[in-house]
């Protein structure tokens, strides 16, 4: 699982940042990307990055406020333009059903693939046999979500060496095995498949949110996780104003992260009154959460899958 940052800043492009956009790459299942918030300038982003539109299959939106929707209409259409056929859904608070159809409506611009729009509800949105997202409503000035992708435990490896110790060599059977069927061999002997398996390998869970000061949804969505994707748009001393506009410090972020014992603290949505000098944040956040890092445009974290426990 790798997390492109396409863009880390808050509010207005700066000559460092970007605003708003990640993309989720599942190495796993094929390469299929998913986006969260989609800021203007995201297209030129992608151009830099090794993400592919034709892969893009989910964008979730965490609000409506303009440096976290306005490149959507125009990666839509492209996506379109560049062949795109494979259906596409869109998540995101209520209203963006009606953006969306008013941008593609008013440019004229005709999609060649199946598009789908949910309008959020506080719960769990999508669920398949590898993944489940939930949402929740943060505190900013409008309404924002943050996401909580859990994947699903794997079956664990097969003991190969103890199904050699019983004359199984790889074939047809290993498969049985690896389903953990009761299986008769041809001595006449039945093994238990379950006794060849070794233990799940545990989903990882990312935890990404939306612009938000300091709450207990936060945490909640957070509980665990093996990452945690937090605004940072200020520094502790502007934290005041940082909460009057719904927004958090690094130091807040920070606190997040502790509280809900994630094991990596990523900052982002960095304001660019911090330009040239966003370590501080950093360091301020690594103070109370030590292993944390500070997002930056085309930065790739990768998220290994964990071991057997």
């Amino acid at each position: 699982m790798e997390f492109h940052f396409l863009g880390t800043g808050a509010g207005v492009p700066s000559t460092k940042r970007n605003v708003s956009s990640l993309a989720i790459r599942f190495l796993q299942c094929n390469g299929s990307v998913w986006m969260v918030d989609c800021g203007e300038g995201t297209q030129q982003q992608i151009l830099r990055s090794s993400i592919k539109l034709s892969k893009l299959e989910k964008i979730f939106i965490t609000h409506l406020h303009g440096d976290h929707i306005f490149g959507l209409p125009g990666l839509l259409g492209s996506r379109s333009f560049q062949g795109g056929i494979t259906p596409l859904t869109i998540y995101g608070p209520k209203g963006i059903k009606a953006y969306i159809e008013q941008c593609l409506s008013l440019s004229n611009t005709t999609l060649l693939y199946p598009l789908s729009v949910v309008e959020l509800e506080e719960g769990i949105i999508f669920e398949d046999k590898h993944y489940s997202v939930q949402c929740l409503l943060l505190e900013h000035v409008m309404p924002s979500y943050g996401f909580r992708i859990e994947e699903k435990a794997q079956s664990g490896e097969l003991l190969v060496d103890k199904l050699k110790e019983k004359g199984i060599t790889p074939g047809p059977l290993y498969k049985k095995v690896k389903a953990k069927e009761k299986i008769q061999l041809s001595t006449g002997e039945w093994i238990d498949g379950a006794e060849f398996v070794g233990p799940e390998v545990p989903g990882r869970i990312v935890t990404i949110l939306g612009d938000t000061k300091p709450c207990e949804a936060a945490v909640k969505l957070a509980v665990n996780a093996d990452v945690l994707i937090h605004e940072a748009t200020f520094s502790i001393e502007n934290q005041e104003m940082a909460h009057q506009y719904g927004h958090s410090t690094a130091y807040d972020a920070a606190k997040i992260a502790r509280n809900a014992k994630v094991k990596t603290l990523i900052l982002n949505h960095i304001s660019a009154r911090y330009e040239g000098k966003s370590h501080l944040l950093e360091t301020e956040a690594c103070e109370v959460f030590p292993n944390t890092y500070i997002a930056h445009d085309s930065y790739i974290h990768t998220l290994l899958r964990s071991k057997s426990s």
